[in-house]
């Protein structure tokens, strides 16, 4: 899992939005067998959030005015309840939690290496971009859990992030700054590809050029391009092309 985190690599296959005019919700896909289990499934997930919490966490002692650390601080708050939300399922079902999330260590590790931004901005863009595509993510993911592990999955992975904090700050920055908005929006860009390959390594997916290979793009093609649209949307927020 490591190497798909080194800096030089071929650019990653990101799914084609068709026109907004011709979108449309996606179709609920069933995934069935190539979802993941349930607790590699919470683990994966628990560990993401820690690594949002770190990087907000960053962005709490980087950015300059007490205000906006204030606000960061929130949502890192936010992002370290989901993670606990998490841990806690994992140890309901009598796992062990550090152990479970051991798998995922070094590539989610190596994810927060290569998505780390230049400054404090880009950083809480950063988790504004791959935490909204991951949590889209997993909530589409957590209907095929056993049980009620699902939606209690999907409701503390959509429970409050700071989006609307994280927006207010980027806009102010953005406003003050006219030559900000041209790096924000290519950092954005940058994202995308790393964490789709991070949201693609959840899946039990068939390798090769193979029928299964071709059947399994065609399942979760709609699932990553309903994603994308929900991405654009919250770039369009912030005034910056997706």
């Amino acid at each position: 899992m490591a190497s798909w985190f080194k800096r030089v690599r071929p650019p990653a296959e990101i799914p084609r939005l068709t026109p907004r005019r011709e979108q449309r919700t996606a179709e609920r896909v069933d995934l069935g067998d190539i979802a993941p289990d349930m607790l590699p499934y919470l683990a994966q997930a628990a560990y993401l959030q820690l690594e949002a919490f770190q990087t907000l966490s960053r962005v709490v002692s980087d950015a300059p005015d007490l205000t906006v650390k204030e606000r960061v601080g929130a949502a890192a708050g936010y992002a370290l309840a989901k993670h606990h939300g998490l841990v806690a399922e994992l140890r309901r079902h009598d796992a062990d939690a550090a152990q479970a999330m051991r798998p995922f260590a070094d590539a989610i590790d190596g994810f927060r290496a290569v998505t780390t931004g230049a400054d404090w901005r880009e950083n809480l863009l950063g988790v504004y971009v791959t935490a909204g595509l991951l949590d889209d993510f997993f909530i589409r993911l957590a209907a095929g859990l056993p049980g009620d592990v699902g939606p209690r999955a999907a409701q503390l992975l959509g429970a409050e992030a700071g989006a609307e904090d994280t927006v207010a700050i980027l806009t102010a920055e953005l406003a003050s700054d006219p030559g900000l908005g041209s790096r924000l929006a290519l950092w954005g860009r940058r994202l995308v590809g790393d964490t789709l390959l991070v949201a693609r390594s959840a899946l039990h997916l068939a390798g090769g050029a193979t029928p299964e290979a071709e059947r399994d793009e065609q399942r979760v093609e709609p699932v990553f391009t309903e994603i994308i649209a929900a991405h654009t949307r919250r770039m369009d927020a912030l005034g910056l092309t997706a």
